[in-house]
């Protein structure tokens, strides 16, 4: 753990500030990200950059790095000539990426808690083809979570500080991620990404929340990679639903074309808005897609008394 203190504790008592996304940090830097791997590409050529990333966003005001393990899997790596053996150093590397930018930005000054949440991306982020935006994949809740446990496993054995089950756009999805997670002894979160009040798959956010209710393992349930609009409704609804702090990291309110491997459109997104989705129950908040450190630093300066 890089804090003493655990992730659910700070946030029993306070708000906790996530850090942006990853892949535009990244491409700021002029790093090519145009391969199925996205980010994760990275961890096997320039992992220092992975570090770099992180520590840009401690050093804004982020308290937990998200590593770059989103679109890491065994089956992606295997399409780019990657053993097993090797895939599962690259997941591991992933949370040792982001613990070593936690030790620079404490070098560097940085005296408050620092966390490290180990992405797990959705079965569609593998696939590349924006059908982490749709759901649906027409594989059985058995099937996806055997798709998830084995990068899951190796994740939680690199003791990251929380394991985020980040984007998730259906809510068997969930089930199989819930499932999976079961026993290993690593804490996680639960995040939908969502259009209005339902699920990218269209389920009722009540009844997609809920799945995460009695799970002790989950110590937060919200939204992420979202337009900023869809975040109040979601907030309200994930503190009635689970009783439990709610995580929320939208995207810029860009849109992101899935043909052109593009995002299109303006930002929409504020730091301001925090102050309402803290009223209502939100206590992990952050950016996503297009959300920078500034963006952070931001947030951080607006939830900080």
């Amino acid at each position: 753990m890089t804090s003493d203190t655990s992730l659910a504790a700070a946030l029993a008592t306070g708000t906790v500030v996530l850090d942006g996304g990853m892949s535009n940090q990244l491409e700021s830097a002029g790093h090519d990200l145009s391969d199925e791997l996205w980010s994760a590409r990275l961890l096997a050529e320039r992992p220092e950059a992975i570090t770099e990333a992180h520590l840009a966003y401690f050093e804004a005001g982020a308290d937990v790095a998200i590593t770059a393990s989103y679109q890491a899997t065994f089956e992606g790596f295997a399409k780019r000539g990657i053993g097993r053996e090797q895939a599962a150093e690259l997941l591991a590397l992933s949370v040792e990426a982001a613990r070593e930018a936690a030790r620079r930005a404490a070098a560097k000054g940085v005296t408050r808690p620092l966390w490290v949440a180990a992405s797990v991306g959705p079965y569609g982020a593998m696939l590349a083809d924006g059908s982490e935006y749709r759901g649906r994949y027409g594989l059985s809740v058995d099937e996806l979570a055997d798709f998830h446990r084995p990068r899951v496993e190796v994740l939680a054995a690199a003791r990251p500080d929380v394991l985020a089950l980040e984007t998730v756009p259906d809510a068997d999805e969930a089930r199989a991620l819930l499932r999976v997670v079961r026993g290993l002894g690593v804490p996680a979160w639960l995040s939908y990404t969502v259009d209005g009040d339902r699920t990218r798959a269209g389920q009722p956010l009540a009844e997609a929340f809920a799945l995460a209710a009695d799970v002790d393992e989950v110590i937060a349930v919200g939204v992420n990679c979202c337009a900023p609009q869809d975040v109040d409704g979601a907030v309200r609804t994930a503190a009635r639903v689970t009783g439990k702090p709610v995580v929320v990291y939208p995207n810029s309110g860009e849109a992101w074309d899935a043909g052109a491997r593009a995002w299109d459109g303006r930002s929409s997104f504020t730091p301001e808005e925090v102050t309402g989705w803290r009223a209502s129950g939100a206590r992990l908040i952050g950016g996503c897609c297009r959300v920078g450190p500034e963006a952070i630093a931001g947030i951080a300066a607006t939830l900080t008394p």
